[in-house]
């Protein structure tokens, strides 16, 4: 029984990625792109821990958390390069 539950949400979050993946390429604006991108980060690592609930085993639980410092931190990055304004300027402009 617990099987399967897994198994379905692993389904279900893989499907909340390609609806993410959709977002990040046809994002009307580059913050619903970013946005897109820290939501897949989130997902991927509910995928681990489900996986390491699927595996009963703790050793995946490190690389959770590097993912979620790594996606953090692109997010961060992400959002300092729009706030300077470089997304939005063109070569043309200077």
């Amino acid at each position: 029984m617990l099987s399967s539950l897994l198994f379905i949400s692993l389904l279900i979050l893989s499907l909340a990625i390609l609806g993410c993946l959709y977002r990040v390429l046809r994002g009307p604006s580059m913050a619903d792109r970013i946005t897109a991108l820290d939501t897949i980060g989130i997902n991927v690592i509910a995928i681990v821990a489900v996986l390491s609930m699927m595996l009963k085993t703790q050793a995946y639980l490190d690389i959770i958390l590097l993912i979620g410092i790594l996606a953090f931190l692109s997010t961060v990055a992400f959002a300092r390069y729009i706030e300077r304004g470089a997304v939005f300027k063109n070569d043309g402009d200077r």
